[in-house]
């Protein structure tokens, strides 16, 4: 564990809203022109698919928020 605070965690915190930000917008802006039309059933999947998919990356991001190493240490 550190025992020094580093700039990787404001950075990555500032990012990680920044990117959420712009993430939802996207979403927001293209999903409703393409799944528009699908049954409610259909586009409720799809958003909590889209709801979901930003988490794949999170855990990596924070394990370099913590370490500086995009893998776990050993």
């Amino acid at each position: 564990m550190r025992e020094t605070p580093t700039w990787r965690i404001p950075f990555g915190i500032v990012s990680l809203f920044i990117l959420l930000i712009v993430y939802g917008v996207v979403i927001a802006r293209y999903a409703p022109g393409i799944i528009g039309s699908w049954s409610g059933g259909a586009q409720t999947v799809v958003y909590v698919v889209l709801g979901l998919v930003w988490l794949l990356p999170l855990k990596r991001f924070l394990i370099w928020m913590e370490t500086g190493n995009w893998s776990p240490p050993e």
